[in-house]
């Protein structure tokens, strides 16, 4: 029957191509087989996310359940990977001492290793270092399952946030090498990928040098953009320190590069962003908008809001509806703020009450989901060039697609051959989730 491996992800796209990569690894070391089905698994890893509050209760609790598994199955291996691994460390051990196997982000590589040591010694296998550039050596050949997929060119973050725990649990950023990059777009465009995108915790801070100069994410989309195949190129996720000239001048001359942007904001009040350490203003926030617009007007912008930071006032808190109501962001996250171990917000004053907190945070998301659904009735009647991916959730007699701004759009379908293409579909109603459309052929 082979060896079987359940995987649940937390978090990020990072934490899936994380986990995409590890099941890959184990694939090519190992030969299992995946199921989604942990009561049937020899192996089961939870890769976490620390970025919310409450992360590492929701593991523990999870671990709980499979401690049964592990009752009922001695030879059951549990791992934990992830940014709560990093976090933890041995207190993971101590408080669910089952566990198998502790991995960082930047060591999945290592899984089929620790799996051997805890074969052959018994003892526990904890490795949570950052050695980011030996990951990125490591990794298998890439492969796809459908047209679109993620490419990691960094790791880490360097900015220090006052609220974020990234840096502590990710490391600092380092930038994948270029020839590797280039090889996977490649390798991806070869199994039928035609969209690809670039995934990083602060993606645009990525430089490397290549053949005596120095690449930034603009020259990796430019030069992605004339491999064959390639016909949509996305990227996330973004810092408005990083949204340099020439990143946005290729805008321009990458028509490629969508027309939709993910740039966290997290405050419209200049005195927040100062005391979370975000280290731009709301002014420099909206020049990047608009110069990205006047070059593409169509553009959708959506971002993430923190509600409720320590000092937070209720002028602050207009200041970032004011800021909502004229960038009119498309679909974007909020959350009230999260106090993580270890950071410096955690030591600031925090006079609000979670009631009003709450209050502040159901308004924000009413208006983000008041803008959200004026774009997609907006786009009622319009032909919008669409990236087929696979059939529809809602009925298998549909095709589905996305828009450049990366809404669903469900359409009926008279021939085969769609999937992983560009074609025209005309808008024709717009749901809360999703569009529905009809094939437009001229």
């Amino acid at each position: 029957m082979g060896t079987k491996l359940y995987i649940k992800t937390f978090g990020c796209q990072m934490n899936e191509y994380d986990s995409d990569k590890t099941i890959d690894i184990l694939k090519e070391k190992k030969d299992v087989s995946i199921t989604d089905n942990p009561e049937e698994a020899d192996i089961v890893l939870l890769n976490t996310c620390s970025i919310r509050e409450k992360a590492e209760d929701k593991v523990y609790s999870d671990l709980g359940r499979l401690r049964k598994l592990k009752e009922k199955n001695p030879n059951l291996k549990i791992g934990v990977g992830g940014c709560v691994a990093t976090q933890e460390g041995e207190n993971i051990m101590k408080r669910a001492p089952y566990v198998d196997l502790i991995y960082g982000p930047q060591t999945l590589h290592k899984v089929p290793d620790l799996l051997e040591i805890k074969k052959e010694s018994g003892i526990k296998a904890i490795d949570i270092t950052f050695p980011i550039e030996e990951k990125f050596d490591s990794l298998p050949a890439p492969s796809s399952s459908g047209p679109s997929s993620f490419v990691s060119i960094m790791e880490g973050c360097s900015k220090y946030c006052s609220f974020c725990v990234v840096p502590y649990t990710r490391g600092e950023e380092v930038s994948r090498k270029p020839i590797q990059i280039f090889d996977e777009v490649a390798r991806l465009a070869e199994q039928g990928v035609s969209e690809i995108t670039f995934i990083g915790q602060n993606v645009n801070s990525y430089i490397m040098p290549f053949n005596g100069r120095l690449l930034r994410l603009s020259d990796l989309i430019e030069i992605a953009s004339h491999i064959d195949g390639i016909k949509r190129i996305r990227y996330t996720t973004s810092h408005p320190l990083d949204m340099t000239d020439d990143l946005i001048e290729v805008y321009k001359s990458v028509p490629q590069l969508v027309s939709q942007l993910h740039l966290p904001v997290q405050s419209g009040s200049n005195d927040i962003l100062k005391s979370m350490k975000r280290n731009y203003t709301v002014e420099l926030f909206i020049d990047i908008v608009e110069r990205i617009k006047n070059i593409r007007p169509e553009l959708r912008v959506s971002s993430d809001f923190i509600v409720g930071f320590p000092g937070e006032t209720n002028i602050d808190f207009k200041k970032t509806m004011e800021l909502v109501n004229y960038i009119k962001f498309d679909s974007s996250f909020s959350f009230i703020y999260s106090p993580r171990p270890g950071t410096p917000a955690t030591k600031l004053d925090d006079p609000t009450d979670m009631t009003e907190k709450k209050e502040r945070l159901k308004i924000l998301q009413s208006t983000l989901n008041r803008f959200h659904q004026n774009h997609s009735k907006s786009m009622i009647g319009n032909i919008e060039r669409c990236l087929v991916t696979g059939i529809s959730k809602k009925s298998p007699d549909q095709l589905q697609a996305r828009t450049e701004c990366n809404r669903v759009v469900n359409f009926d379908f008279n021939k085969m051959g769609l999937i992983g293409n560009i074609v025209d579909i005309k808008v024709e109603n717009a749901l809360a989730n999703s569009l529905l459309g009809s094939l437009h052929v001229i």
